[in-house]
């Protein structure tokens, strides 16, 4: 291994990035994580404070560049906005990273239809027509990746939280079909599946629930948000240039295998 190519391997300087859910959590240490690595990085989140306040943020921190847009991944148009405005601020799209999710969930045999469309339009459909806003101008990029950032749940018997696993299984499911049929148009897909992480998702199940799901893995801890950004790094830069259809495990030990 060349010592300088070894030096770039995680080089994202200039690449542009879509992060969706880029606000807070595992979106906002990604996108970050993407700024401080000189990338140029179009959050999106539905507050529109939040989203002033974190492209503020990041264009503080440098080197790379924020723009923040207010956009609900339930909503169809709103994908096509997103694109357009990476398009406009930076050219193109190199990498897209659909973090943005619905935690809504009803008990098995209690489901609404209002639910059911709430968590699937979000959590699916959204990021599903994200990409194929994005194909167009990815097909251009020399650097072109996808990151779906699932759940361990997707791989565990999860009847408390099914209608949110299962949407997120069908995203494991849609990762590995678009890797086989971007492959040719040198699109990577992968997906990230993090177990329990210390964000606002977690905390919003209450204290012992939150305890509980920290203690589940072997690790015997939730993560912080930041410990997603080595992983999604590695897999939307130079360093995962021979891997796609995949999904990474990043749960501390909690999937059996």
């Amino acid at each position: 291994m060349d010592p300088q190519k070894l030096s770039t391997l995680f080089d994202v300087r200039d690449r542009r990035v879509i992060v969706t859910g880029g606000t807070r959590g595992i979106g906002r240490a990604v996108a970050e994580g993407f700024v401080a690595g000189g990338a140029n990085v179009v959050v999106a989140s539905r507050k529109a404070d939040a989203c002033a306040a974190t492209e503020t943020s990041l264009n503080t921190m440098g080197p790379g560049r924020c723009v923040a847009l207010s956009a609900h991944l339930g909503e169809l148009d709103d994908a096509r906005r997103i694109v357009e405005k990476a398009v406009d601020a930076f050219g193109g799209i190199d990498i897209v990273v659909n973090n943005a999710a619905n935690a809504l969930t009803q008990p098995l045999g209690e489901f609404t239809p209002d639910a059911w469309e709430k968590s699937f339009a979000v959590n699916l459909r959204g990021p599903v027509f994200l990409i194929q806003e994005s194909l167009p101008h990815l097909e251009h990029s020399e650097h072109a990746a996808i990151v779906n950032v699932i759940s361990a749940g997707a791989f565990l018997f999860s009847s408390s939280v099914a209608m949110y696993a299962a949407a997120k299984a069908a995203m494991m499911s849609f990762t590995r079909s678009m890797a086989a049929d971007f492959a040719p148009r040198g699109i990577r897909v992968n997906a990230l599946a993090p177990g329990t992480v210390d964000t606002d998702m977690v905390r919003a199940n209450g204290p012992e629930a939150a305890a509980s799901m920290a203690r589940a893995s072997h690790l015997g801890r939730a993560a912080h948000p930041d410990e997603m950004v080595g992983p999604v790094l590695f897999l939307a830069s130079d360093a995962s240039s021979f891997m796609t259809g995949q999904v990474l495990l990043v749960d501390g030990g909690l999937v059996p295998h």
